[in-house]
């Protein structure tokens, strides 16, 4: 019993030991987690930046579809590739010449050489390479020439640097001369290229990223900005909804008609103008006539001769026994009609037959009600 209790007490300190430790090493504290975006930042790239420029006064939009902005206007440029269309790349060059300012960052996707032979921008070697490879979100200072004013750039990391056979109009280096941000005048305008991806997301608001933004984009209080990039791009059919909704619409309501005027009718376009109910010797008539039309008198003729010989079957003795000469004589007898005649009426086959069928149903008709008023049985009280 005692060797019990020592082992519950071995138990027990080594618990409670256990629990002192875990407090004395933890801690509880509230931490923040960014929640993932909804609704318009979940789908649209530049959301960030889009209420940052409009923070500031100036009249952002996202670029789904390709638009550019008016003279004077800021287009930037994201996951873009400059050599896939050529009608859009002249646009784009025709734009800046006139006045616009283009703002390009390292995520421009093609070969590249005709936006480098045409901005004077290109890529090029860092002086101190990294031995491995950076991530976009570090940061690190960026000197501006000319004034020697700093900002801590985060995102502007890249493997390569930039150089430029143009007059620098605006340039950002690094500690180590390489240069991370240039800007060239191009006609009326400027492009501006920028290396690694710095205003990605919440990167915007890293250190000295919001000041640099607008650097890049001389951004101006009024001043239009349109984002664009072919990472999210509107599908065909609401491109098609957006570009062509009215001959979607006419296309829609010929196809509707097309439809209502080549149904079947439930009714006649118009009402009977007889109301009156045919009567069941016209419709046995006309079945009849109808069955003789389209050559089906041969099953017609069977049936008449199939009912005249089931009644004579009934009500003459031996009738199915009976030879043939008998059976129309017997035939004769009961109905008062030429045996000859009868014999005739039921045979379809033989010359000129078929002319006579009329003749032939209405003589076997008869023949079979004389049977059955002959064989009636009258009423009481009469």
């Amino acid at each position: 019993m005692k060797r019990e209790y020592l082992v519950w007490l071995i138990v027990a300190l080594g618990l409670a030991g256990l629990v002192t430790w875990v407090a004395r090493n933890t801690y509880w504290t509230d931490e923040k987690v960014s929640l993932p975006p909804k609704g318009e930042a979940a789908v649209n790239p530049f959301y960030i930046r889009e209420k940052f420029a409009a923070a500031l006064g100036a009249r952002p939009w996202w670029a789904r579809r390709f638009k550019l902005p008016p003279a004077q206007g800021v287009a930037f440029v994201s996951m873009l590739n400059w050599d896939l269309m050529t009608d859009r790349r002249e646009q784009f060059e025709r734009w800046v010449e006139s006045g616009g300012r283009l703002v390009v960052d390292g995520t421009l996707i093609g070969s590249t050489e005709v936006f480098e032979k045409w901005s004077g921008i290109s890529r090029a070697a860092r002086h101190t390479p990294k031995k491995k490879p950076t991530r976009f979100e570090d940061c690190k200072k960026l000197i501006e020439a000319g004034t020697h004013d700093s900002y801590i750039g985060c995102g502007t990391q890249s493997i390569q640097a930039l150089e430029s056979t143009r007059k620098l109009e605006w340039a950002l280096r690094d500690e180590n001369s390489d240069l991370d941000a240039a800007r060239v005048r191009i006609g009326r305008g400027s492009v501006t290229v920028l290396t690694g991806a710095p205003f990605t997301g919440r990167t915007l608001f890293a250190d000295d990223n919001g000041m640099l933004f607008v650097a890049a984009t001389q951004l101006r209080r009024g001043d239009i900005v349109h984002f664009f990039a072919e990472s999210d791009q509107d599908s065909l059919l609401e491109l098609a909804w957006e570009l062509g909704w009215p001959v979607i619409c006419v296309l829609v309501a010929g196809l509707v008609l097309a439809i209502w005027r080549g149904s079947v009718r439930f009714g006649p376009m118009a009402p009977a103008t007889q109301t009156a109910r045919r009567s069941l010797a016209e419709q046995i008539r006309g079945t009849g006539r109808f069955t003789l039309r389209i050559g089906s008198g041969a099953a017609l003729h069977a049936a008449t001769a199939r009912a005249l010989n089931e009644v004579a079957a009934r009500y003459i003795n031996s009738y199915e026994t009976l030879p043939g000469a008998e059976r129309m004589q017997a035939l004769e007898k009961a109905t008062g009609f030429e045996s000859s005649s009868l014999a005739a009426a039921l045979q379809l086959s033989g010359p000129g037959r078929a002319e006579h069928m009329r003749a032939d149903l209405e003589l076997l008709e008869a023949a079979r009600r004389r049977i059955l008023l002959k064989h009636m049985r009258p009423r009481h009280g009469n």
